[in-house]
């Protein structure tokens, strides 16, 4: 087993130095001079912006002639729906989205547990987003990735072929080269990619020590920003199962280790609290602060699979952080001495 060594801090830079470049970025702008083609001829002039300047959206284009960033024939337009004619002079300031600006380079310390020129096992910290999204267009694991290594330059999501949440800590795999992000994403959707997590949840476990849960998962009909164990029957969803094994218990909290054989959304979140057993500060999911946790208790502690090009069997596992094993410690609880997966 390879085991992760103390976090090695990469190359970074201060909070600052980014959010600077950043506003470089987003206060520049872009001039762009286009000739409506005769196929374009009588069509709105956000449709045909849409087609001649493709990597940005329609819906955004027309924010942008309703806020005054386009001319027809050196004649401002603010609507969207004028009609443009046959070799019309279209000029567009193009603006910078925040969703254009994501996929950029931004230094950032990474673990890196194992590295060869094909993937890479980083150990991710807790409060890191993985990749660019509504709300986190920065900052993120993607970005990290981009900045530390070229070949992420030149692959789909910087080689990323799974995710952790943001407040889930511990080991993820990514690519380095097209064939291993390929045969990477295959084994996970044929579950050849082993996925251990260690949980800190609310209650004393009762029952079997390992219980394996078979429960689909979808969009909470009553909160469309969780997930939930749903009825396939009524509502959309996949199905997901997970295996969980009793550590230890400890009023009134109880230490799993958790098996992913699916990869759903928020997986093992959702079937704990399904359960009754939400994790430790899991408030999304009915889980409360305790034991000086302010983020959910849930650690990606073991990664295992075969090598995507070479075969070699890798097995990765990484040690509690330093907030999570401070949890454990103030709940009286111990990881046991041996902990290998059945």
């Amino acid at each position: 087993m390879i085991s992760t060594p103390p976090l090695a801090k990469g190359p970074g830079a201060g909070a600052a130095e980014v959010d600077d470049e950043l506003a470089d970025e987003a206060s520049a702008s872009e001039s762009r001079t286009l000739a409506v083609p005769a196929t374009h001829h009588g069509d709105r002039l956000d449709r045909t912006l849409a087609a001649l300047v493709p990597e940005f959206s329609r819906n955004y284009l027309s924010q942008l002639v309703e806020g005054g960033a386009a001319q027809v024939n050196g004649r401002a337009i603010t609507k969207p729906a004028h009609k443009v004619r046959a070799a019309d002079q279209v000029v567009i300031e193009l603006r910078p989205t925040p969703m254009s600006q994501a996929f950029v380079p931004q230094a950032m310390p990474l673990a890196v547990v194992y590295e060869d020129e094909h993937l890479a096992v980083i150990d991710k910290p807790a409060g890191l987003v993985v990749h660019p999204a509504p709300g986190h267009w920065s900052g993120t694991l993607l970005n990290g990735l981009l900045a530390r290594d070229d070949k992420a330059r030149q692959l789909p999501r910087a080689g990323i072929v799974h995710r952790l949440d943001k407040d889930t800590s511990g080991l993820m795999v990514v690519a380095r080269s097209r064939p291993a992000m390929d045969a990477l994403v295959a084994r996970i959707a044929a579950r050849e990619v082993r996925r251990e997590y260690l949980a800190l949840a609310h209650r004393p476990w009762s029952g079997p020590a390992q219980r394996e849960v078979d429960a689909p998962i979808g969009r909470d009909p009553r909160n469309r920003l969780r997930m939930a164990v749903v009825d396939l029957e009524r509502n959309a969803g996949k199905p997901a199962q997970t295996l969980f094994t009793l550590l230890q218990n400890a009023e009134p909290f109880c230490l799993l280790r958790c098996l992913l054989r699916t990869g759903r959304t928020h997986q093992i979140r959702v079937h704990l609290a399904h359960l009754g057993h939400p994790l430790v500060a899991d408030a999304l999911y009915g889980g409360a602060p305790a034991a000086g946790l302010a983020r959910q208790a849930l650690h990606a502690r073991r990664l295992a699979f075969a090598h995507p090009i070479t075969g070699q069997a890798l097995d990765f596992s990484a040690p509690l952080p330093a907030d999570l094993a401070a949890a454990l410690a103030a709940c009286g609880l111990t990881m046991p001495a041996d902990d290998t997966a059945t």
